[in-house]
């Protein structure tokens, strides 16, 4: 059985209607954003913000020097990590687990740690003795890394030189860098990181 014509027709009716409405409703540009006004501060996260990308770990947290995935080692210099990882592969035959405790930063991390050092050591000169600006750090190239516990430390202290890795400062057993030269040698250690 066939509807009543006029049935038919308020149905045609009721579709071209929703039809023309939705045409309606997407035919319409979105608003535009508000526009910025000259008071406008950049974005602040905060000192409470964790930079979980820019090479931060918590306290007591290390890393295995092949895990990649994190930025903290992934994004260390390719000649550095192949060389960290040799060394952690012979350290491991003797029972020593070289761990990373710090690598890659990034230059807003570095500036932060350095920026801290600052206020709590209370001036720039001593503050340079135990961290580097953003400008000079190795850690923003990916071109040093801090190792732990205190036993790798000393491992790599004596061992070192045979992966091009050495100790660069006095007062920090646990920063490596590849810096031998011709002969294999590691340069004489500097007093700190303020040269």
């Amino acid at each position: 059985m066939t509807p009543p014509i006029p049935v038919v027709r308020m149905l045609a009716a009721v579709v071209a209607l929703l039809a023309a409405s939705c045409a309606t409703a997407h035919a319409q540009p979105p608003p535009p954003p508000p526009a910025p006004s000259d008071g406008d501060q950049p974005l602040n996260i905060g000192a409470a913000a964790t930079d979980t990308f820019g090479g931060w770990l918590p306290d007591g947290v290390t890393l295995s020097p092949f895990d990649v995935a994190n930025p903290i080692v992934g994004l260390l210099d390719p000649a550095l990590l192949g060389a960290i990882q040799d060394a952690a592969r012979k350290a491991a035959a003797e029972n020593i687990d070289i761990r990373i405790s710090s690598g890659w930063r990034s230059r807003g991390f570095q500036q932060r740690l350095y920026d801290d050092a600052v206020r709590g050591y209370g001036s720039e000169d001593i503050a340079r003795q135990f961290v580097a600006s953003a400008d000079t750090s190795k850690h923003v190239e990916g071109k040093a890394v801090d190792i732990a516990p205190v036993e790798a430390d000393k491992w790599l202290i004596a061992n070192g030189q045979q992966f091009g890795l050495c100790q660069i400062y006095a007062n920090e057993i646990w920063h490596f860098e590849l810096a031998v030269d011709d002969q294999g040698r590691c340069p004489p250690l500097k007093p700190n990181a303020a040269g």
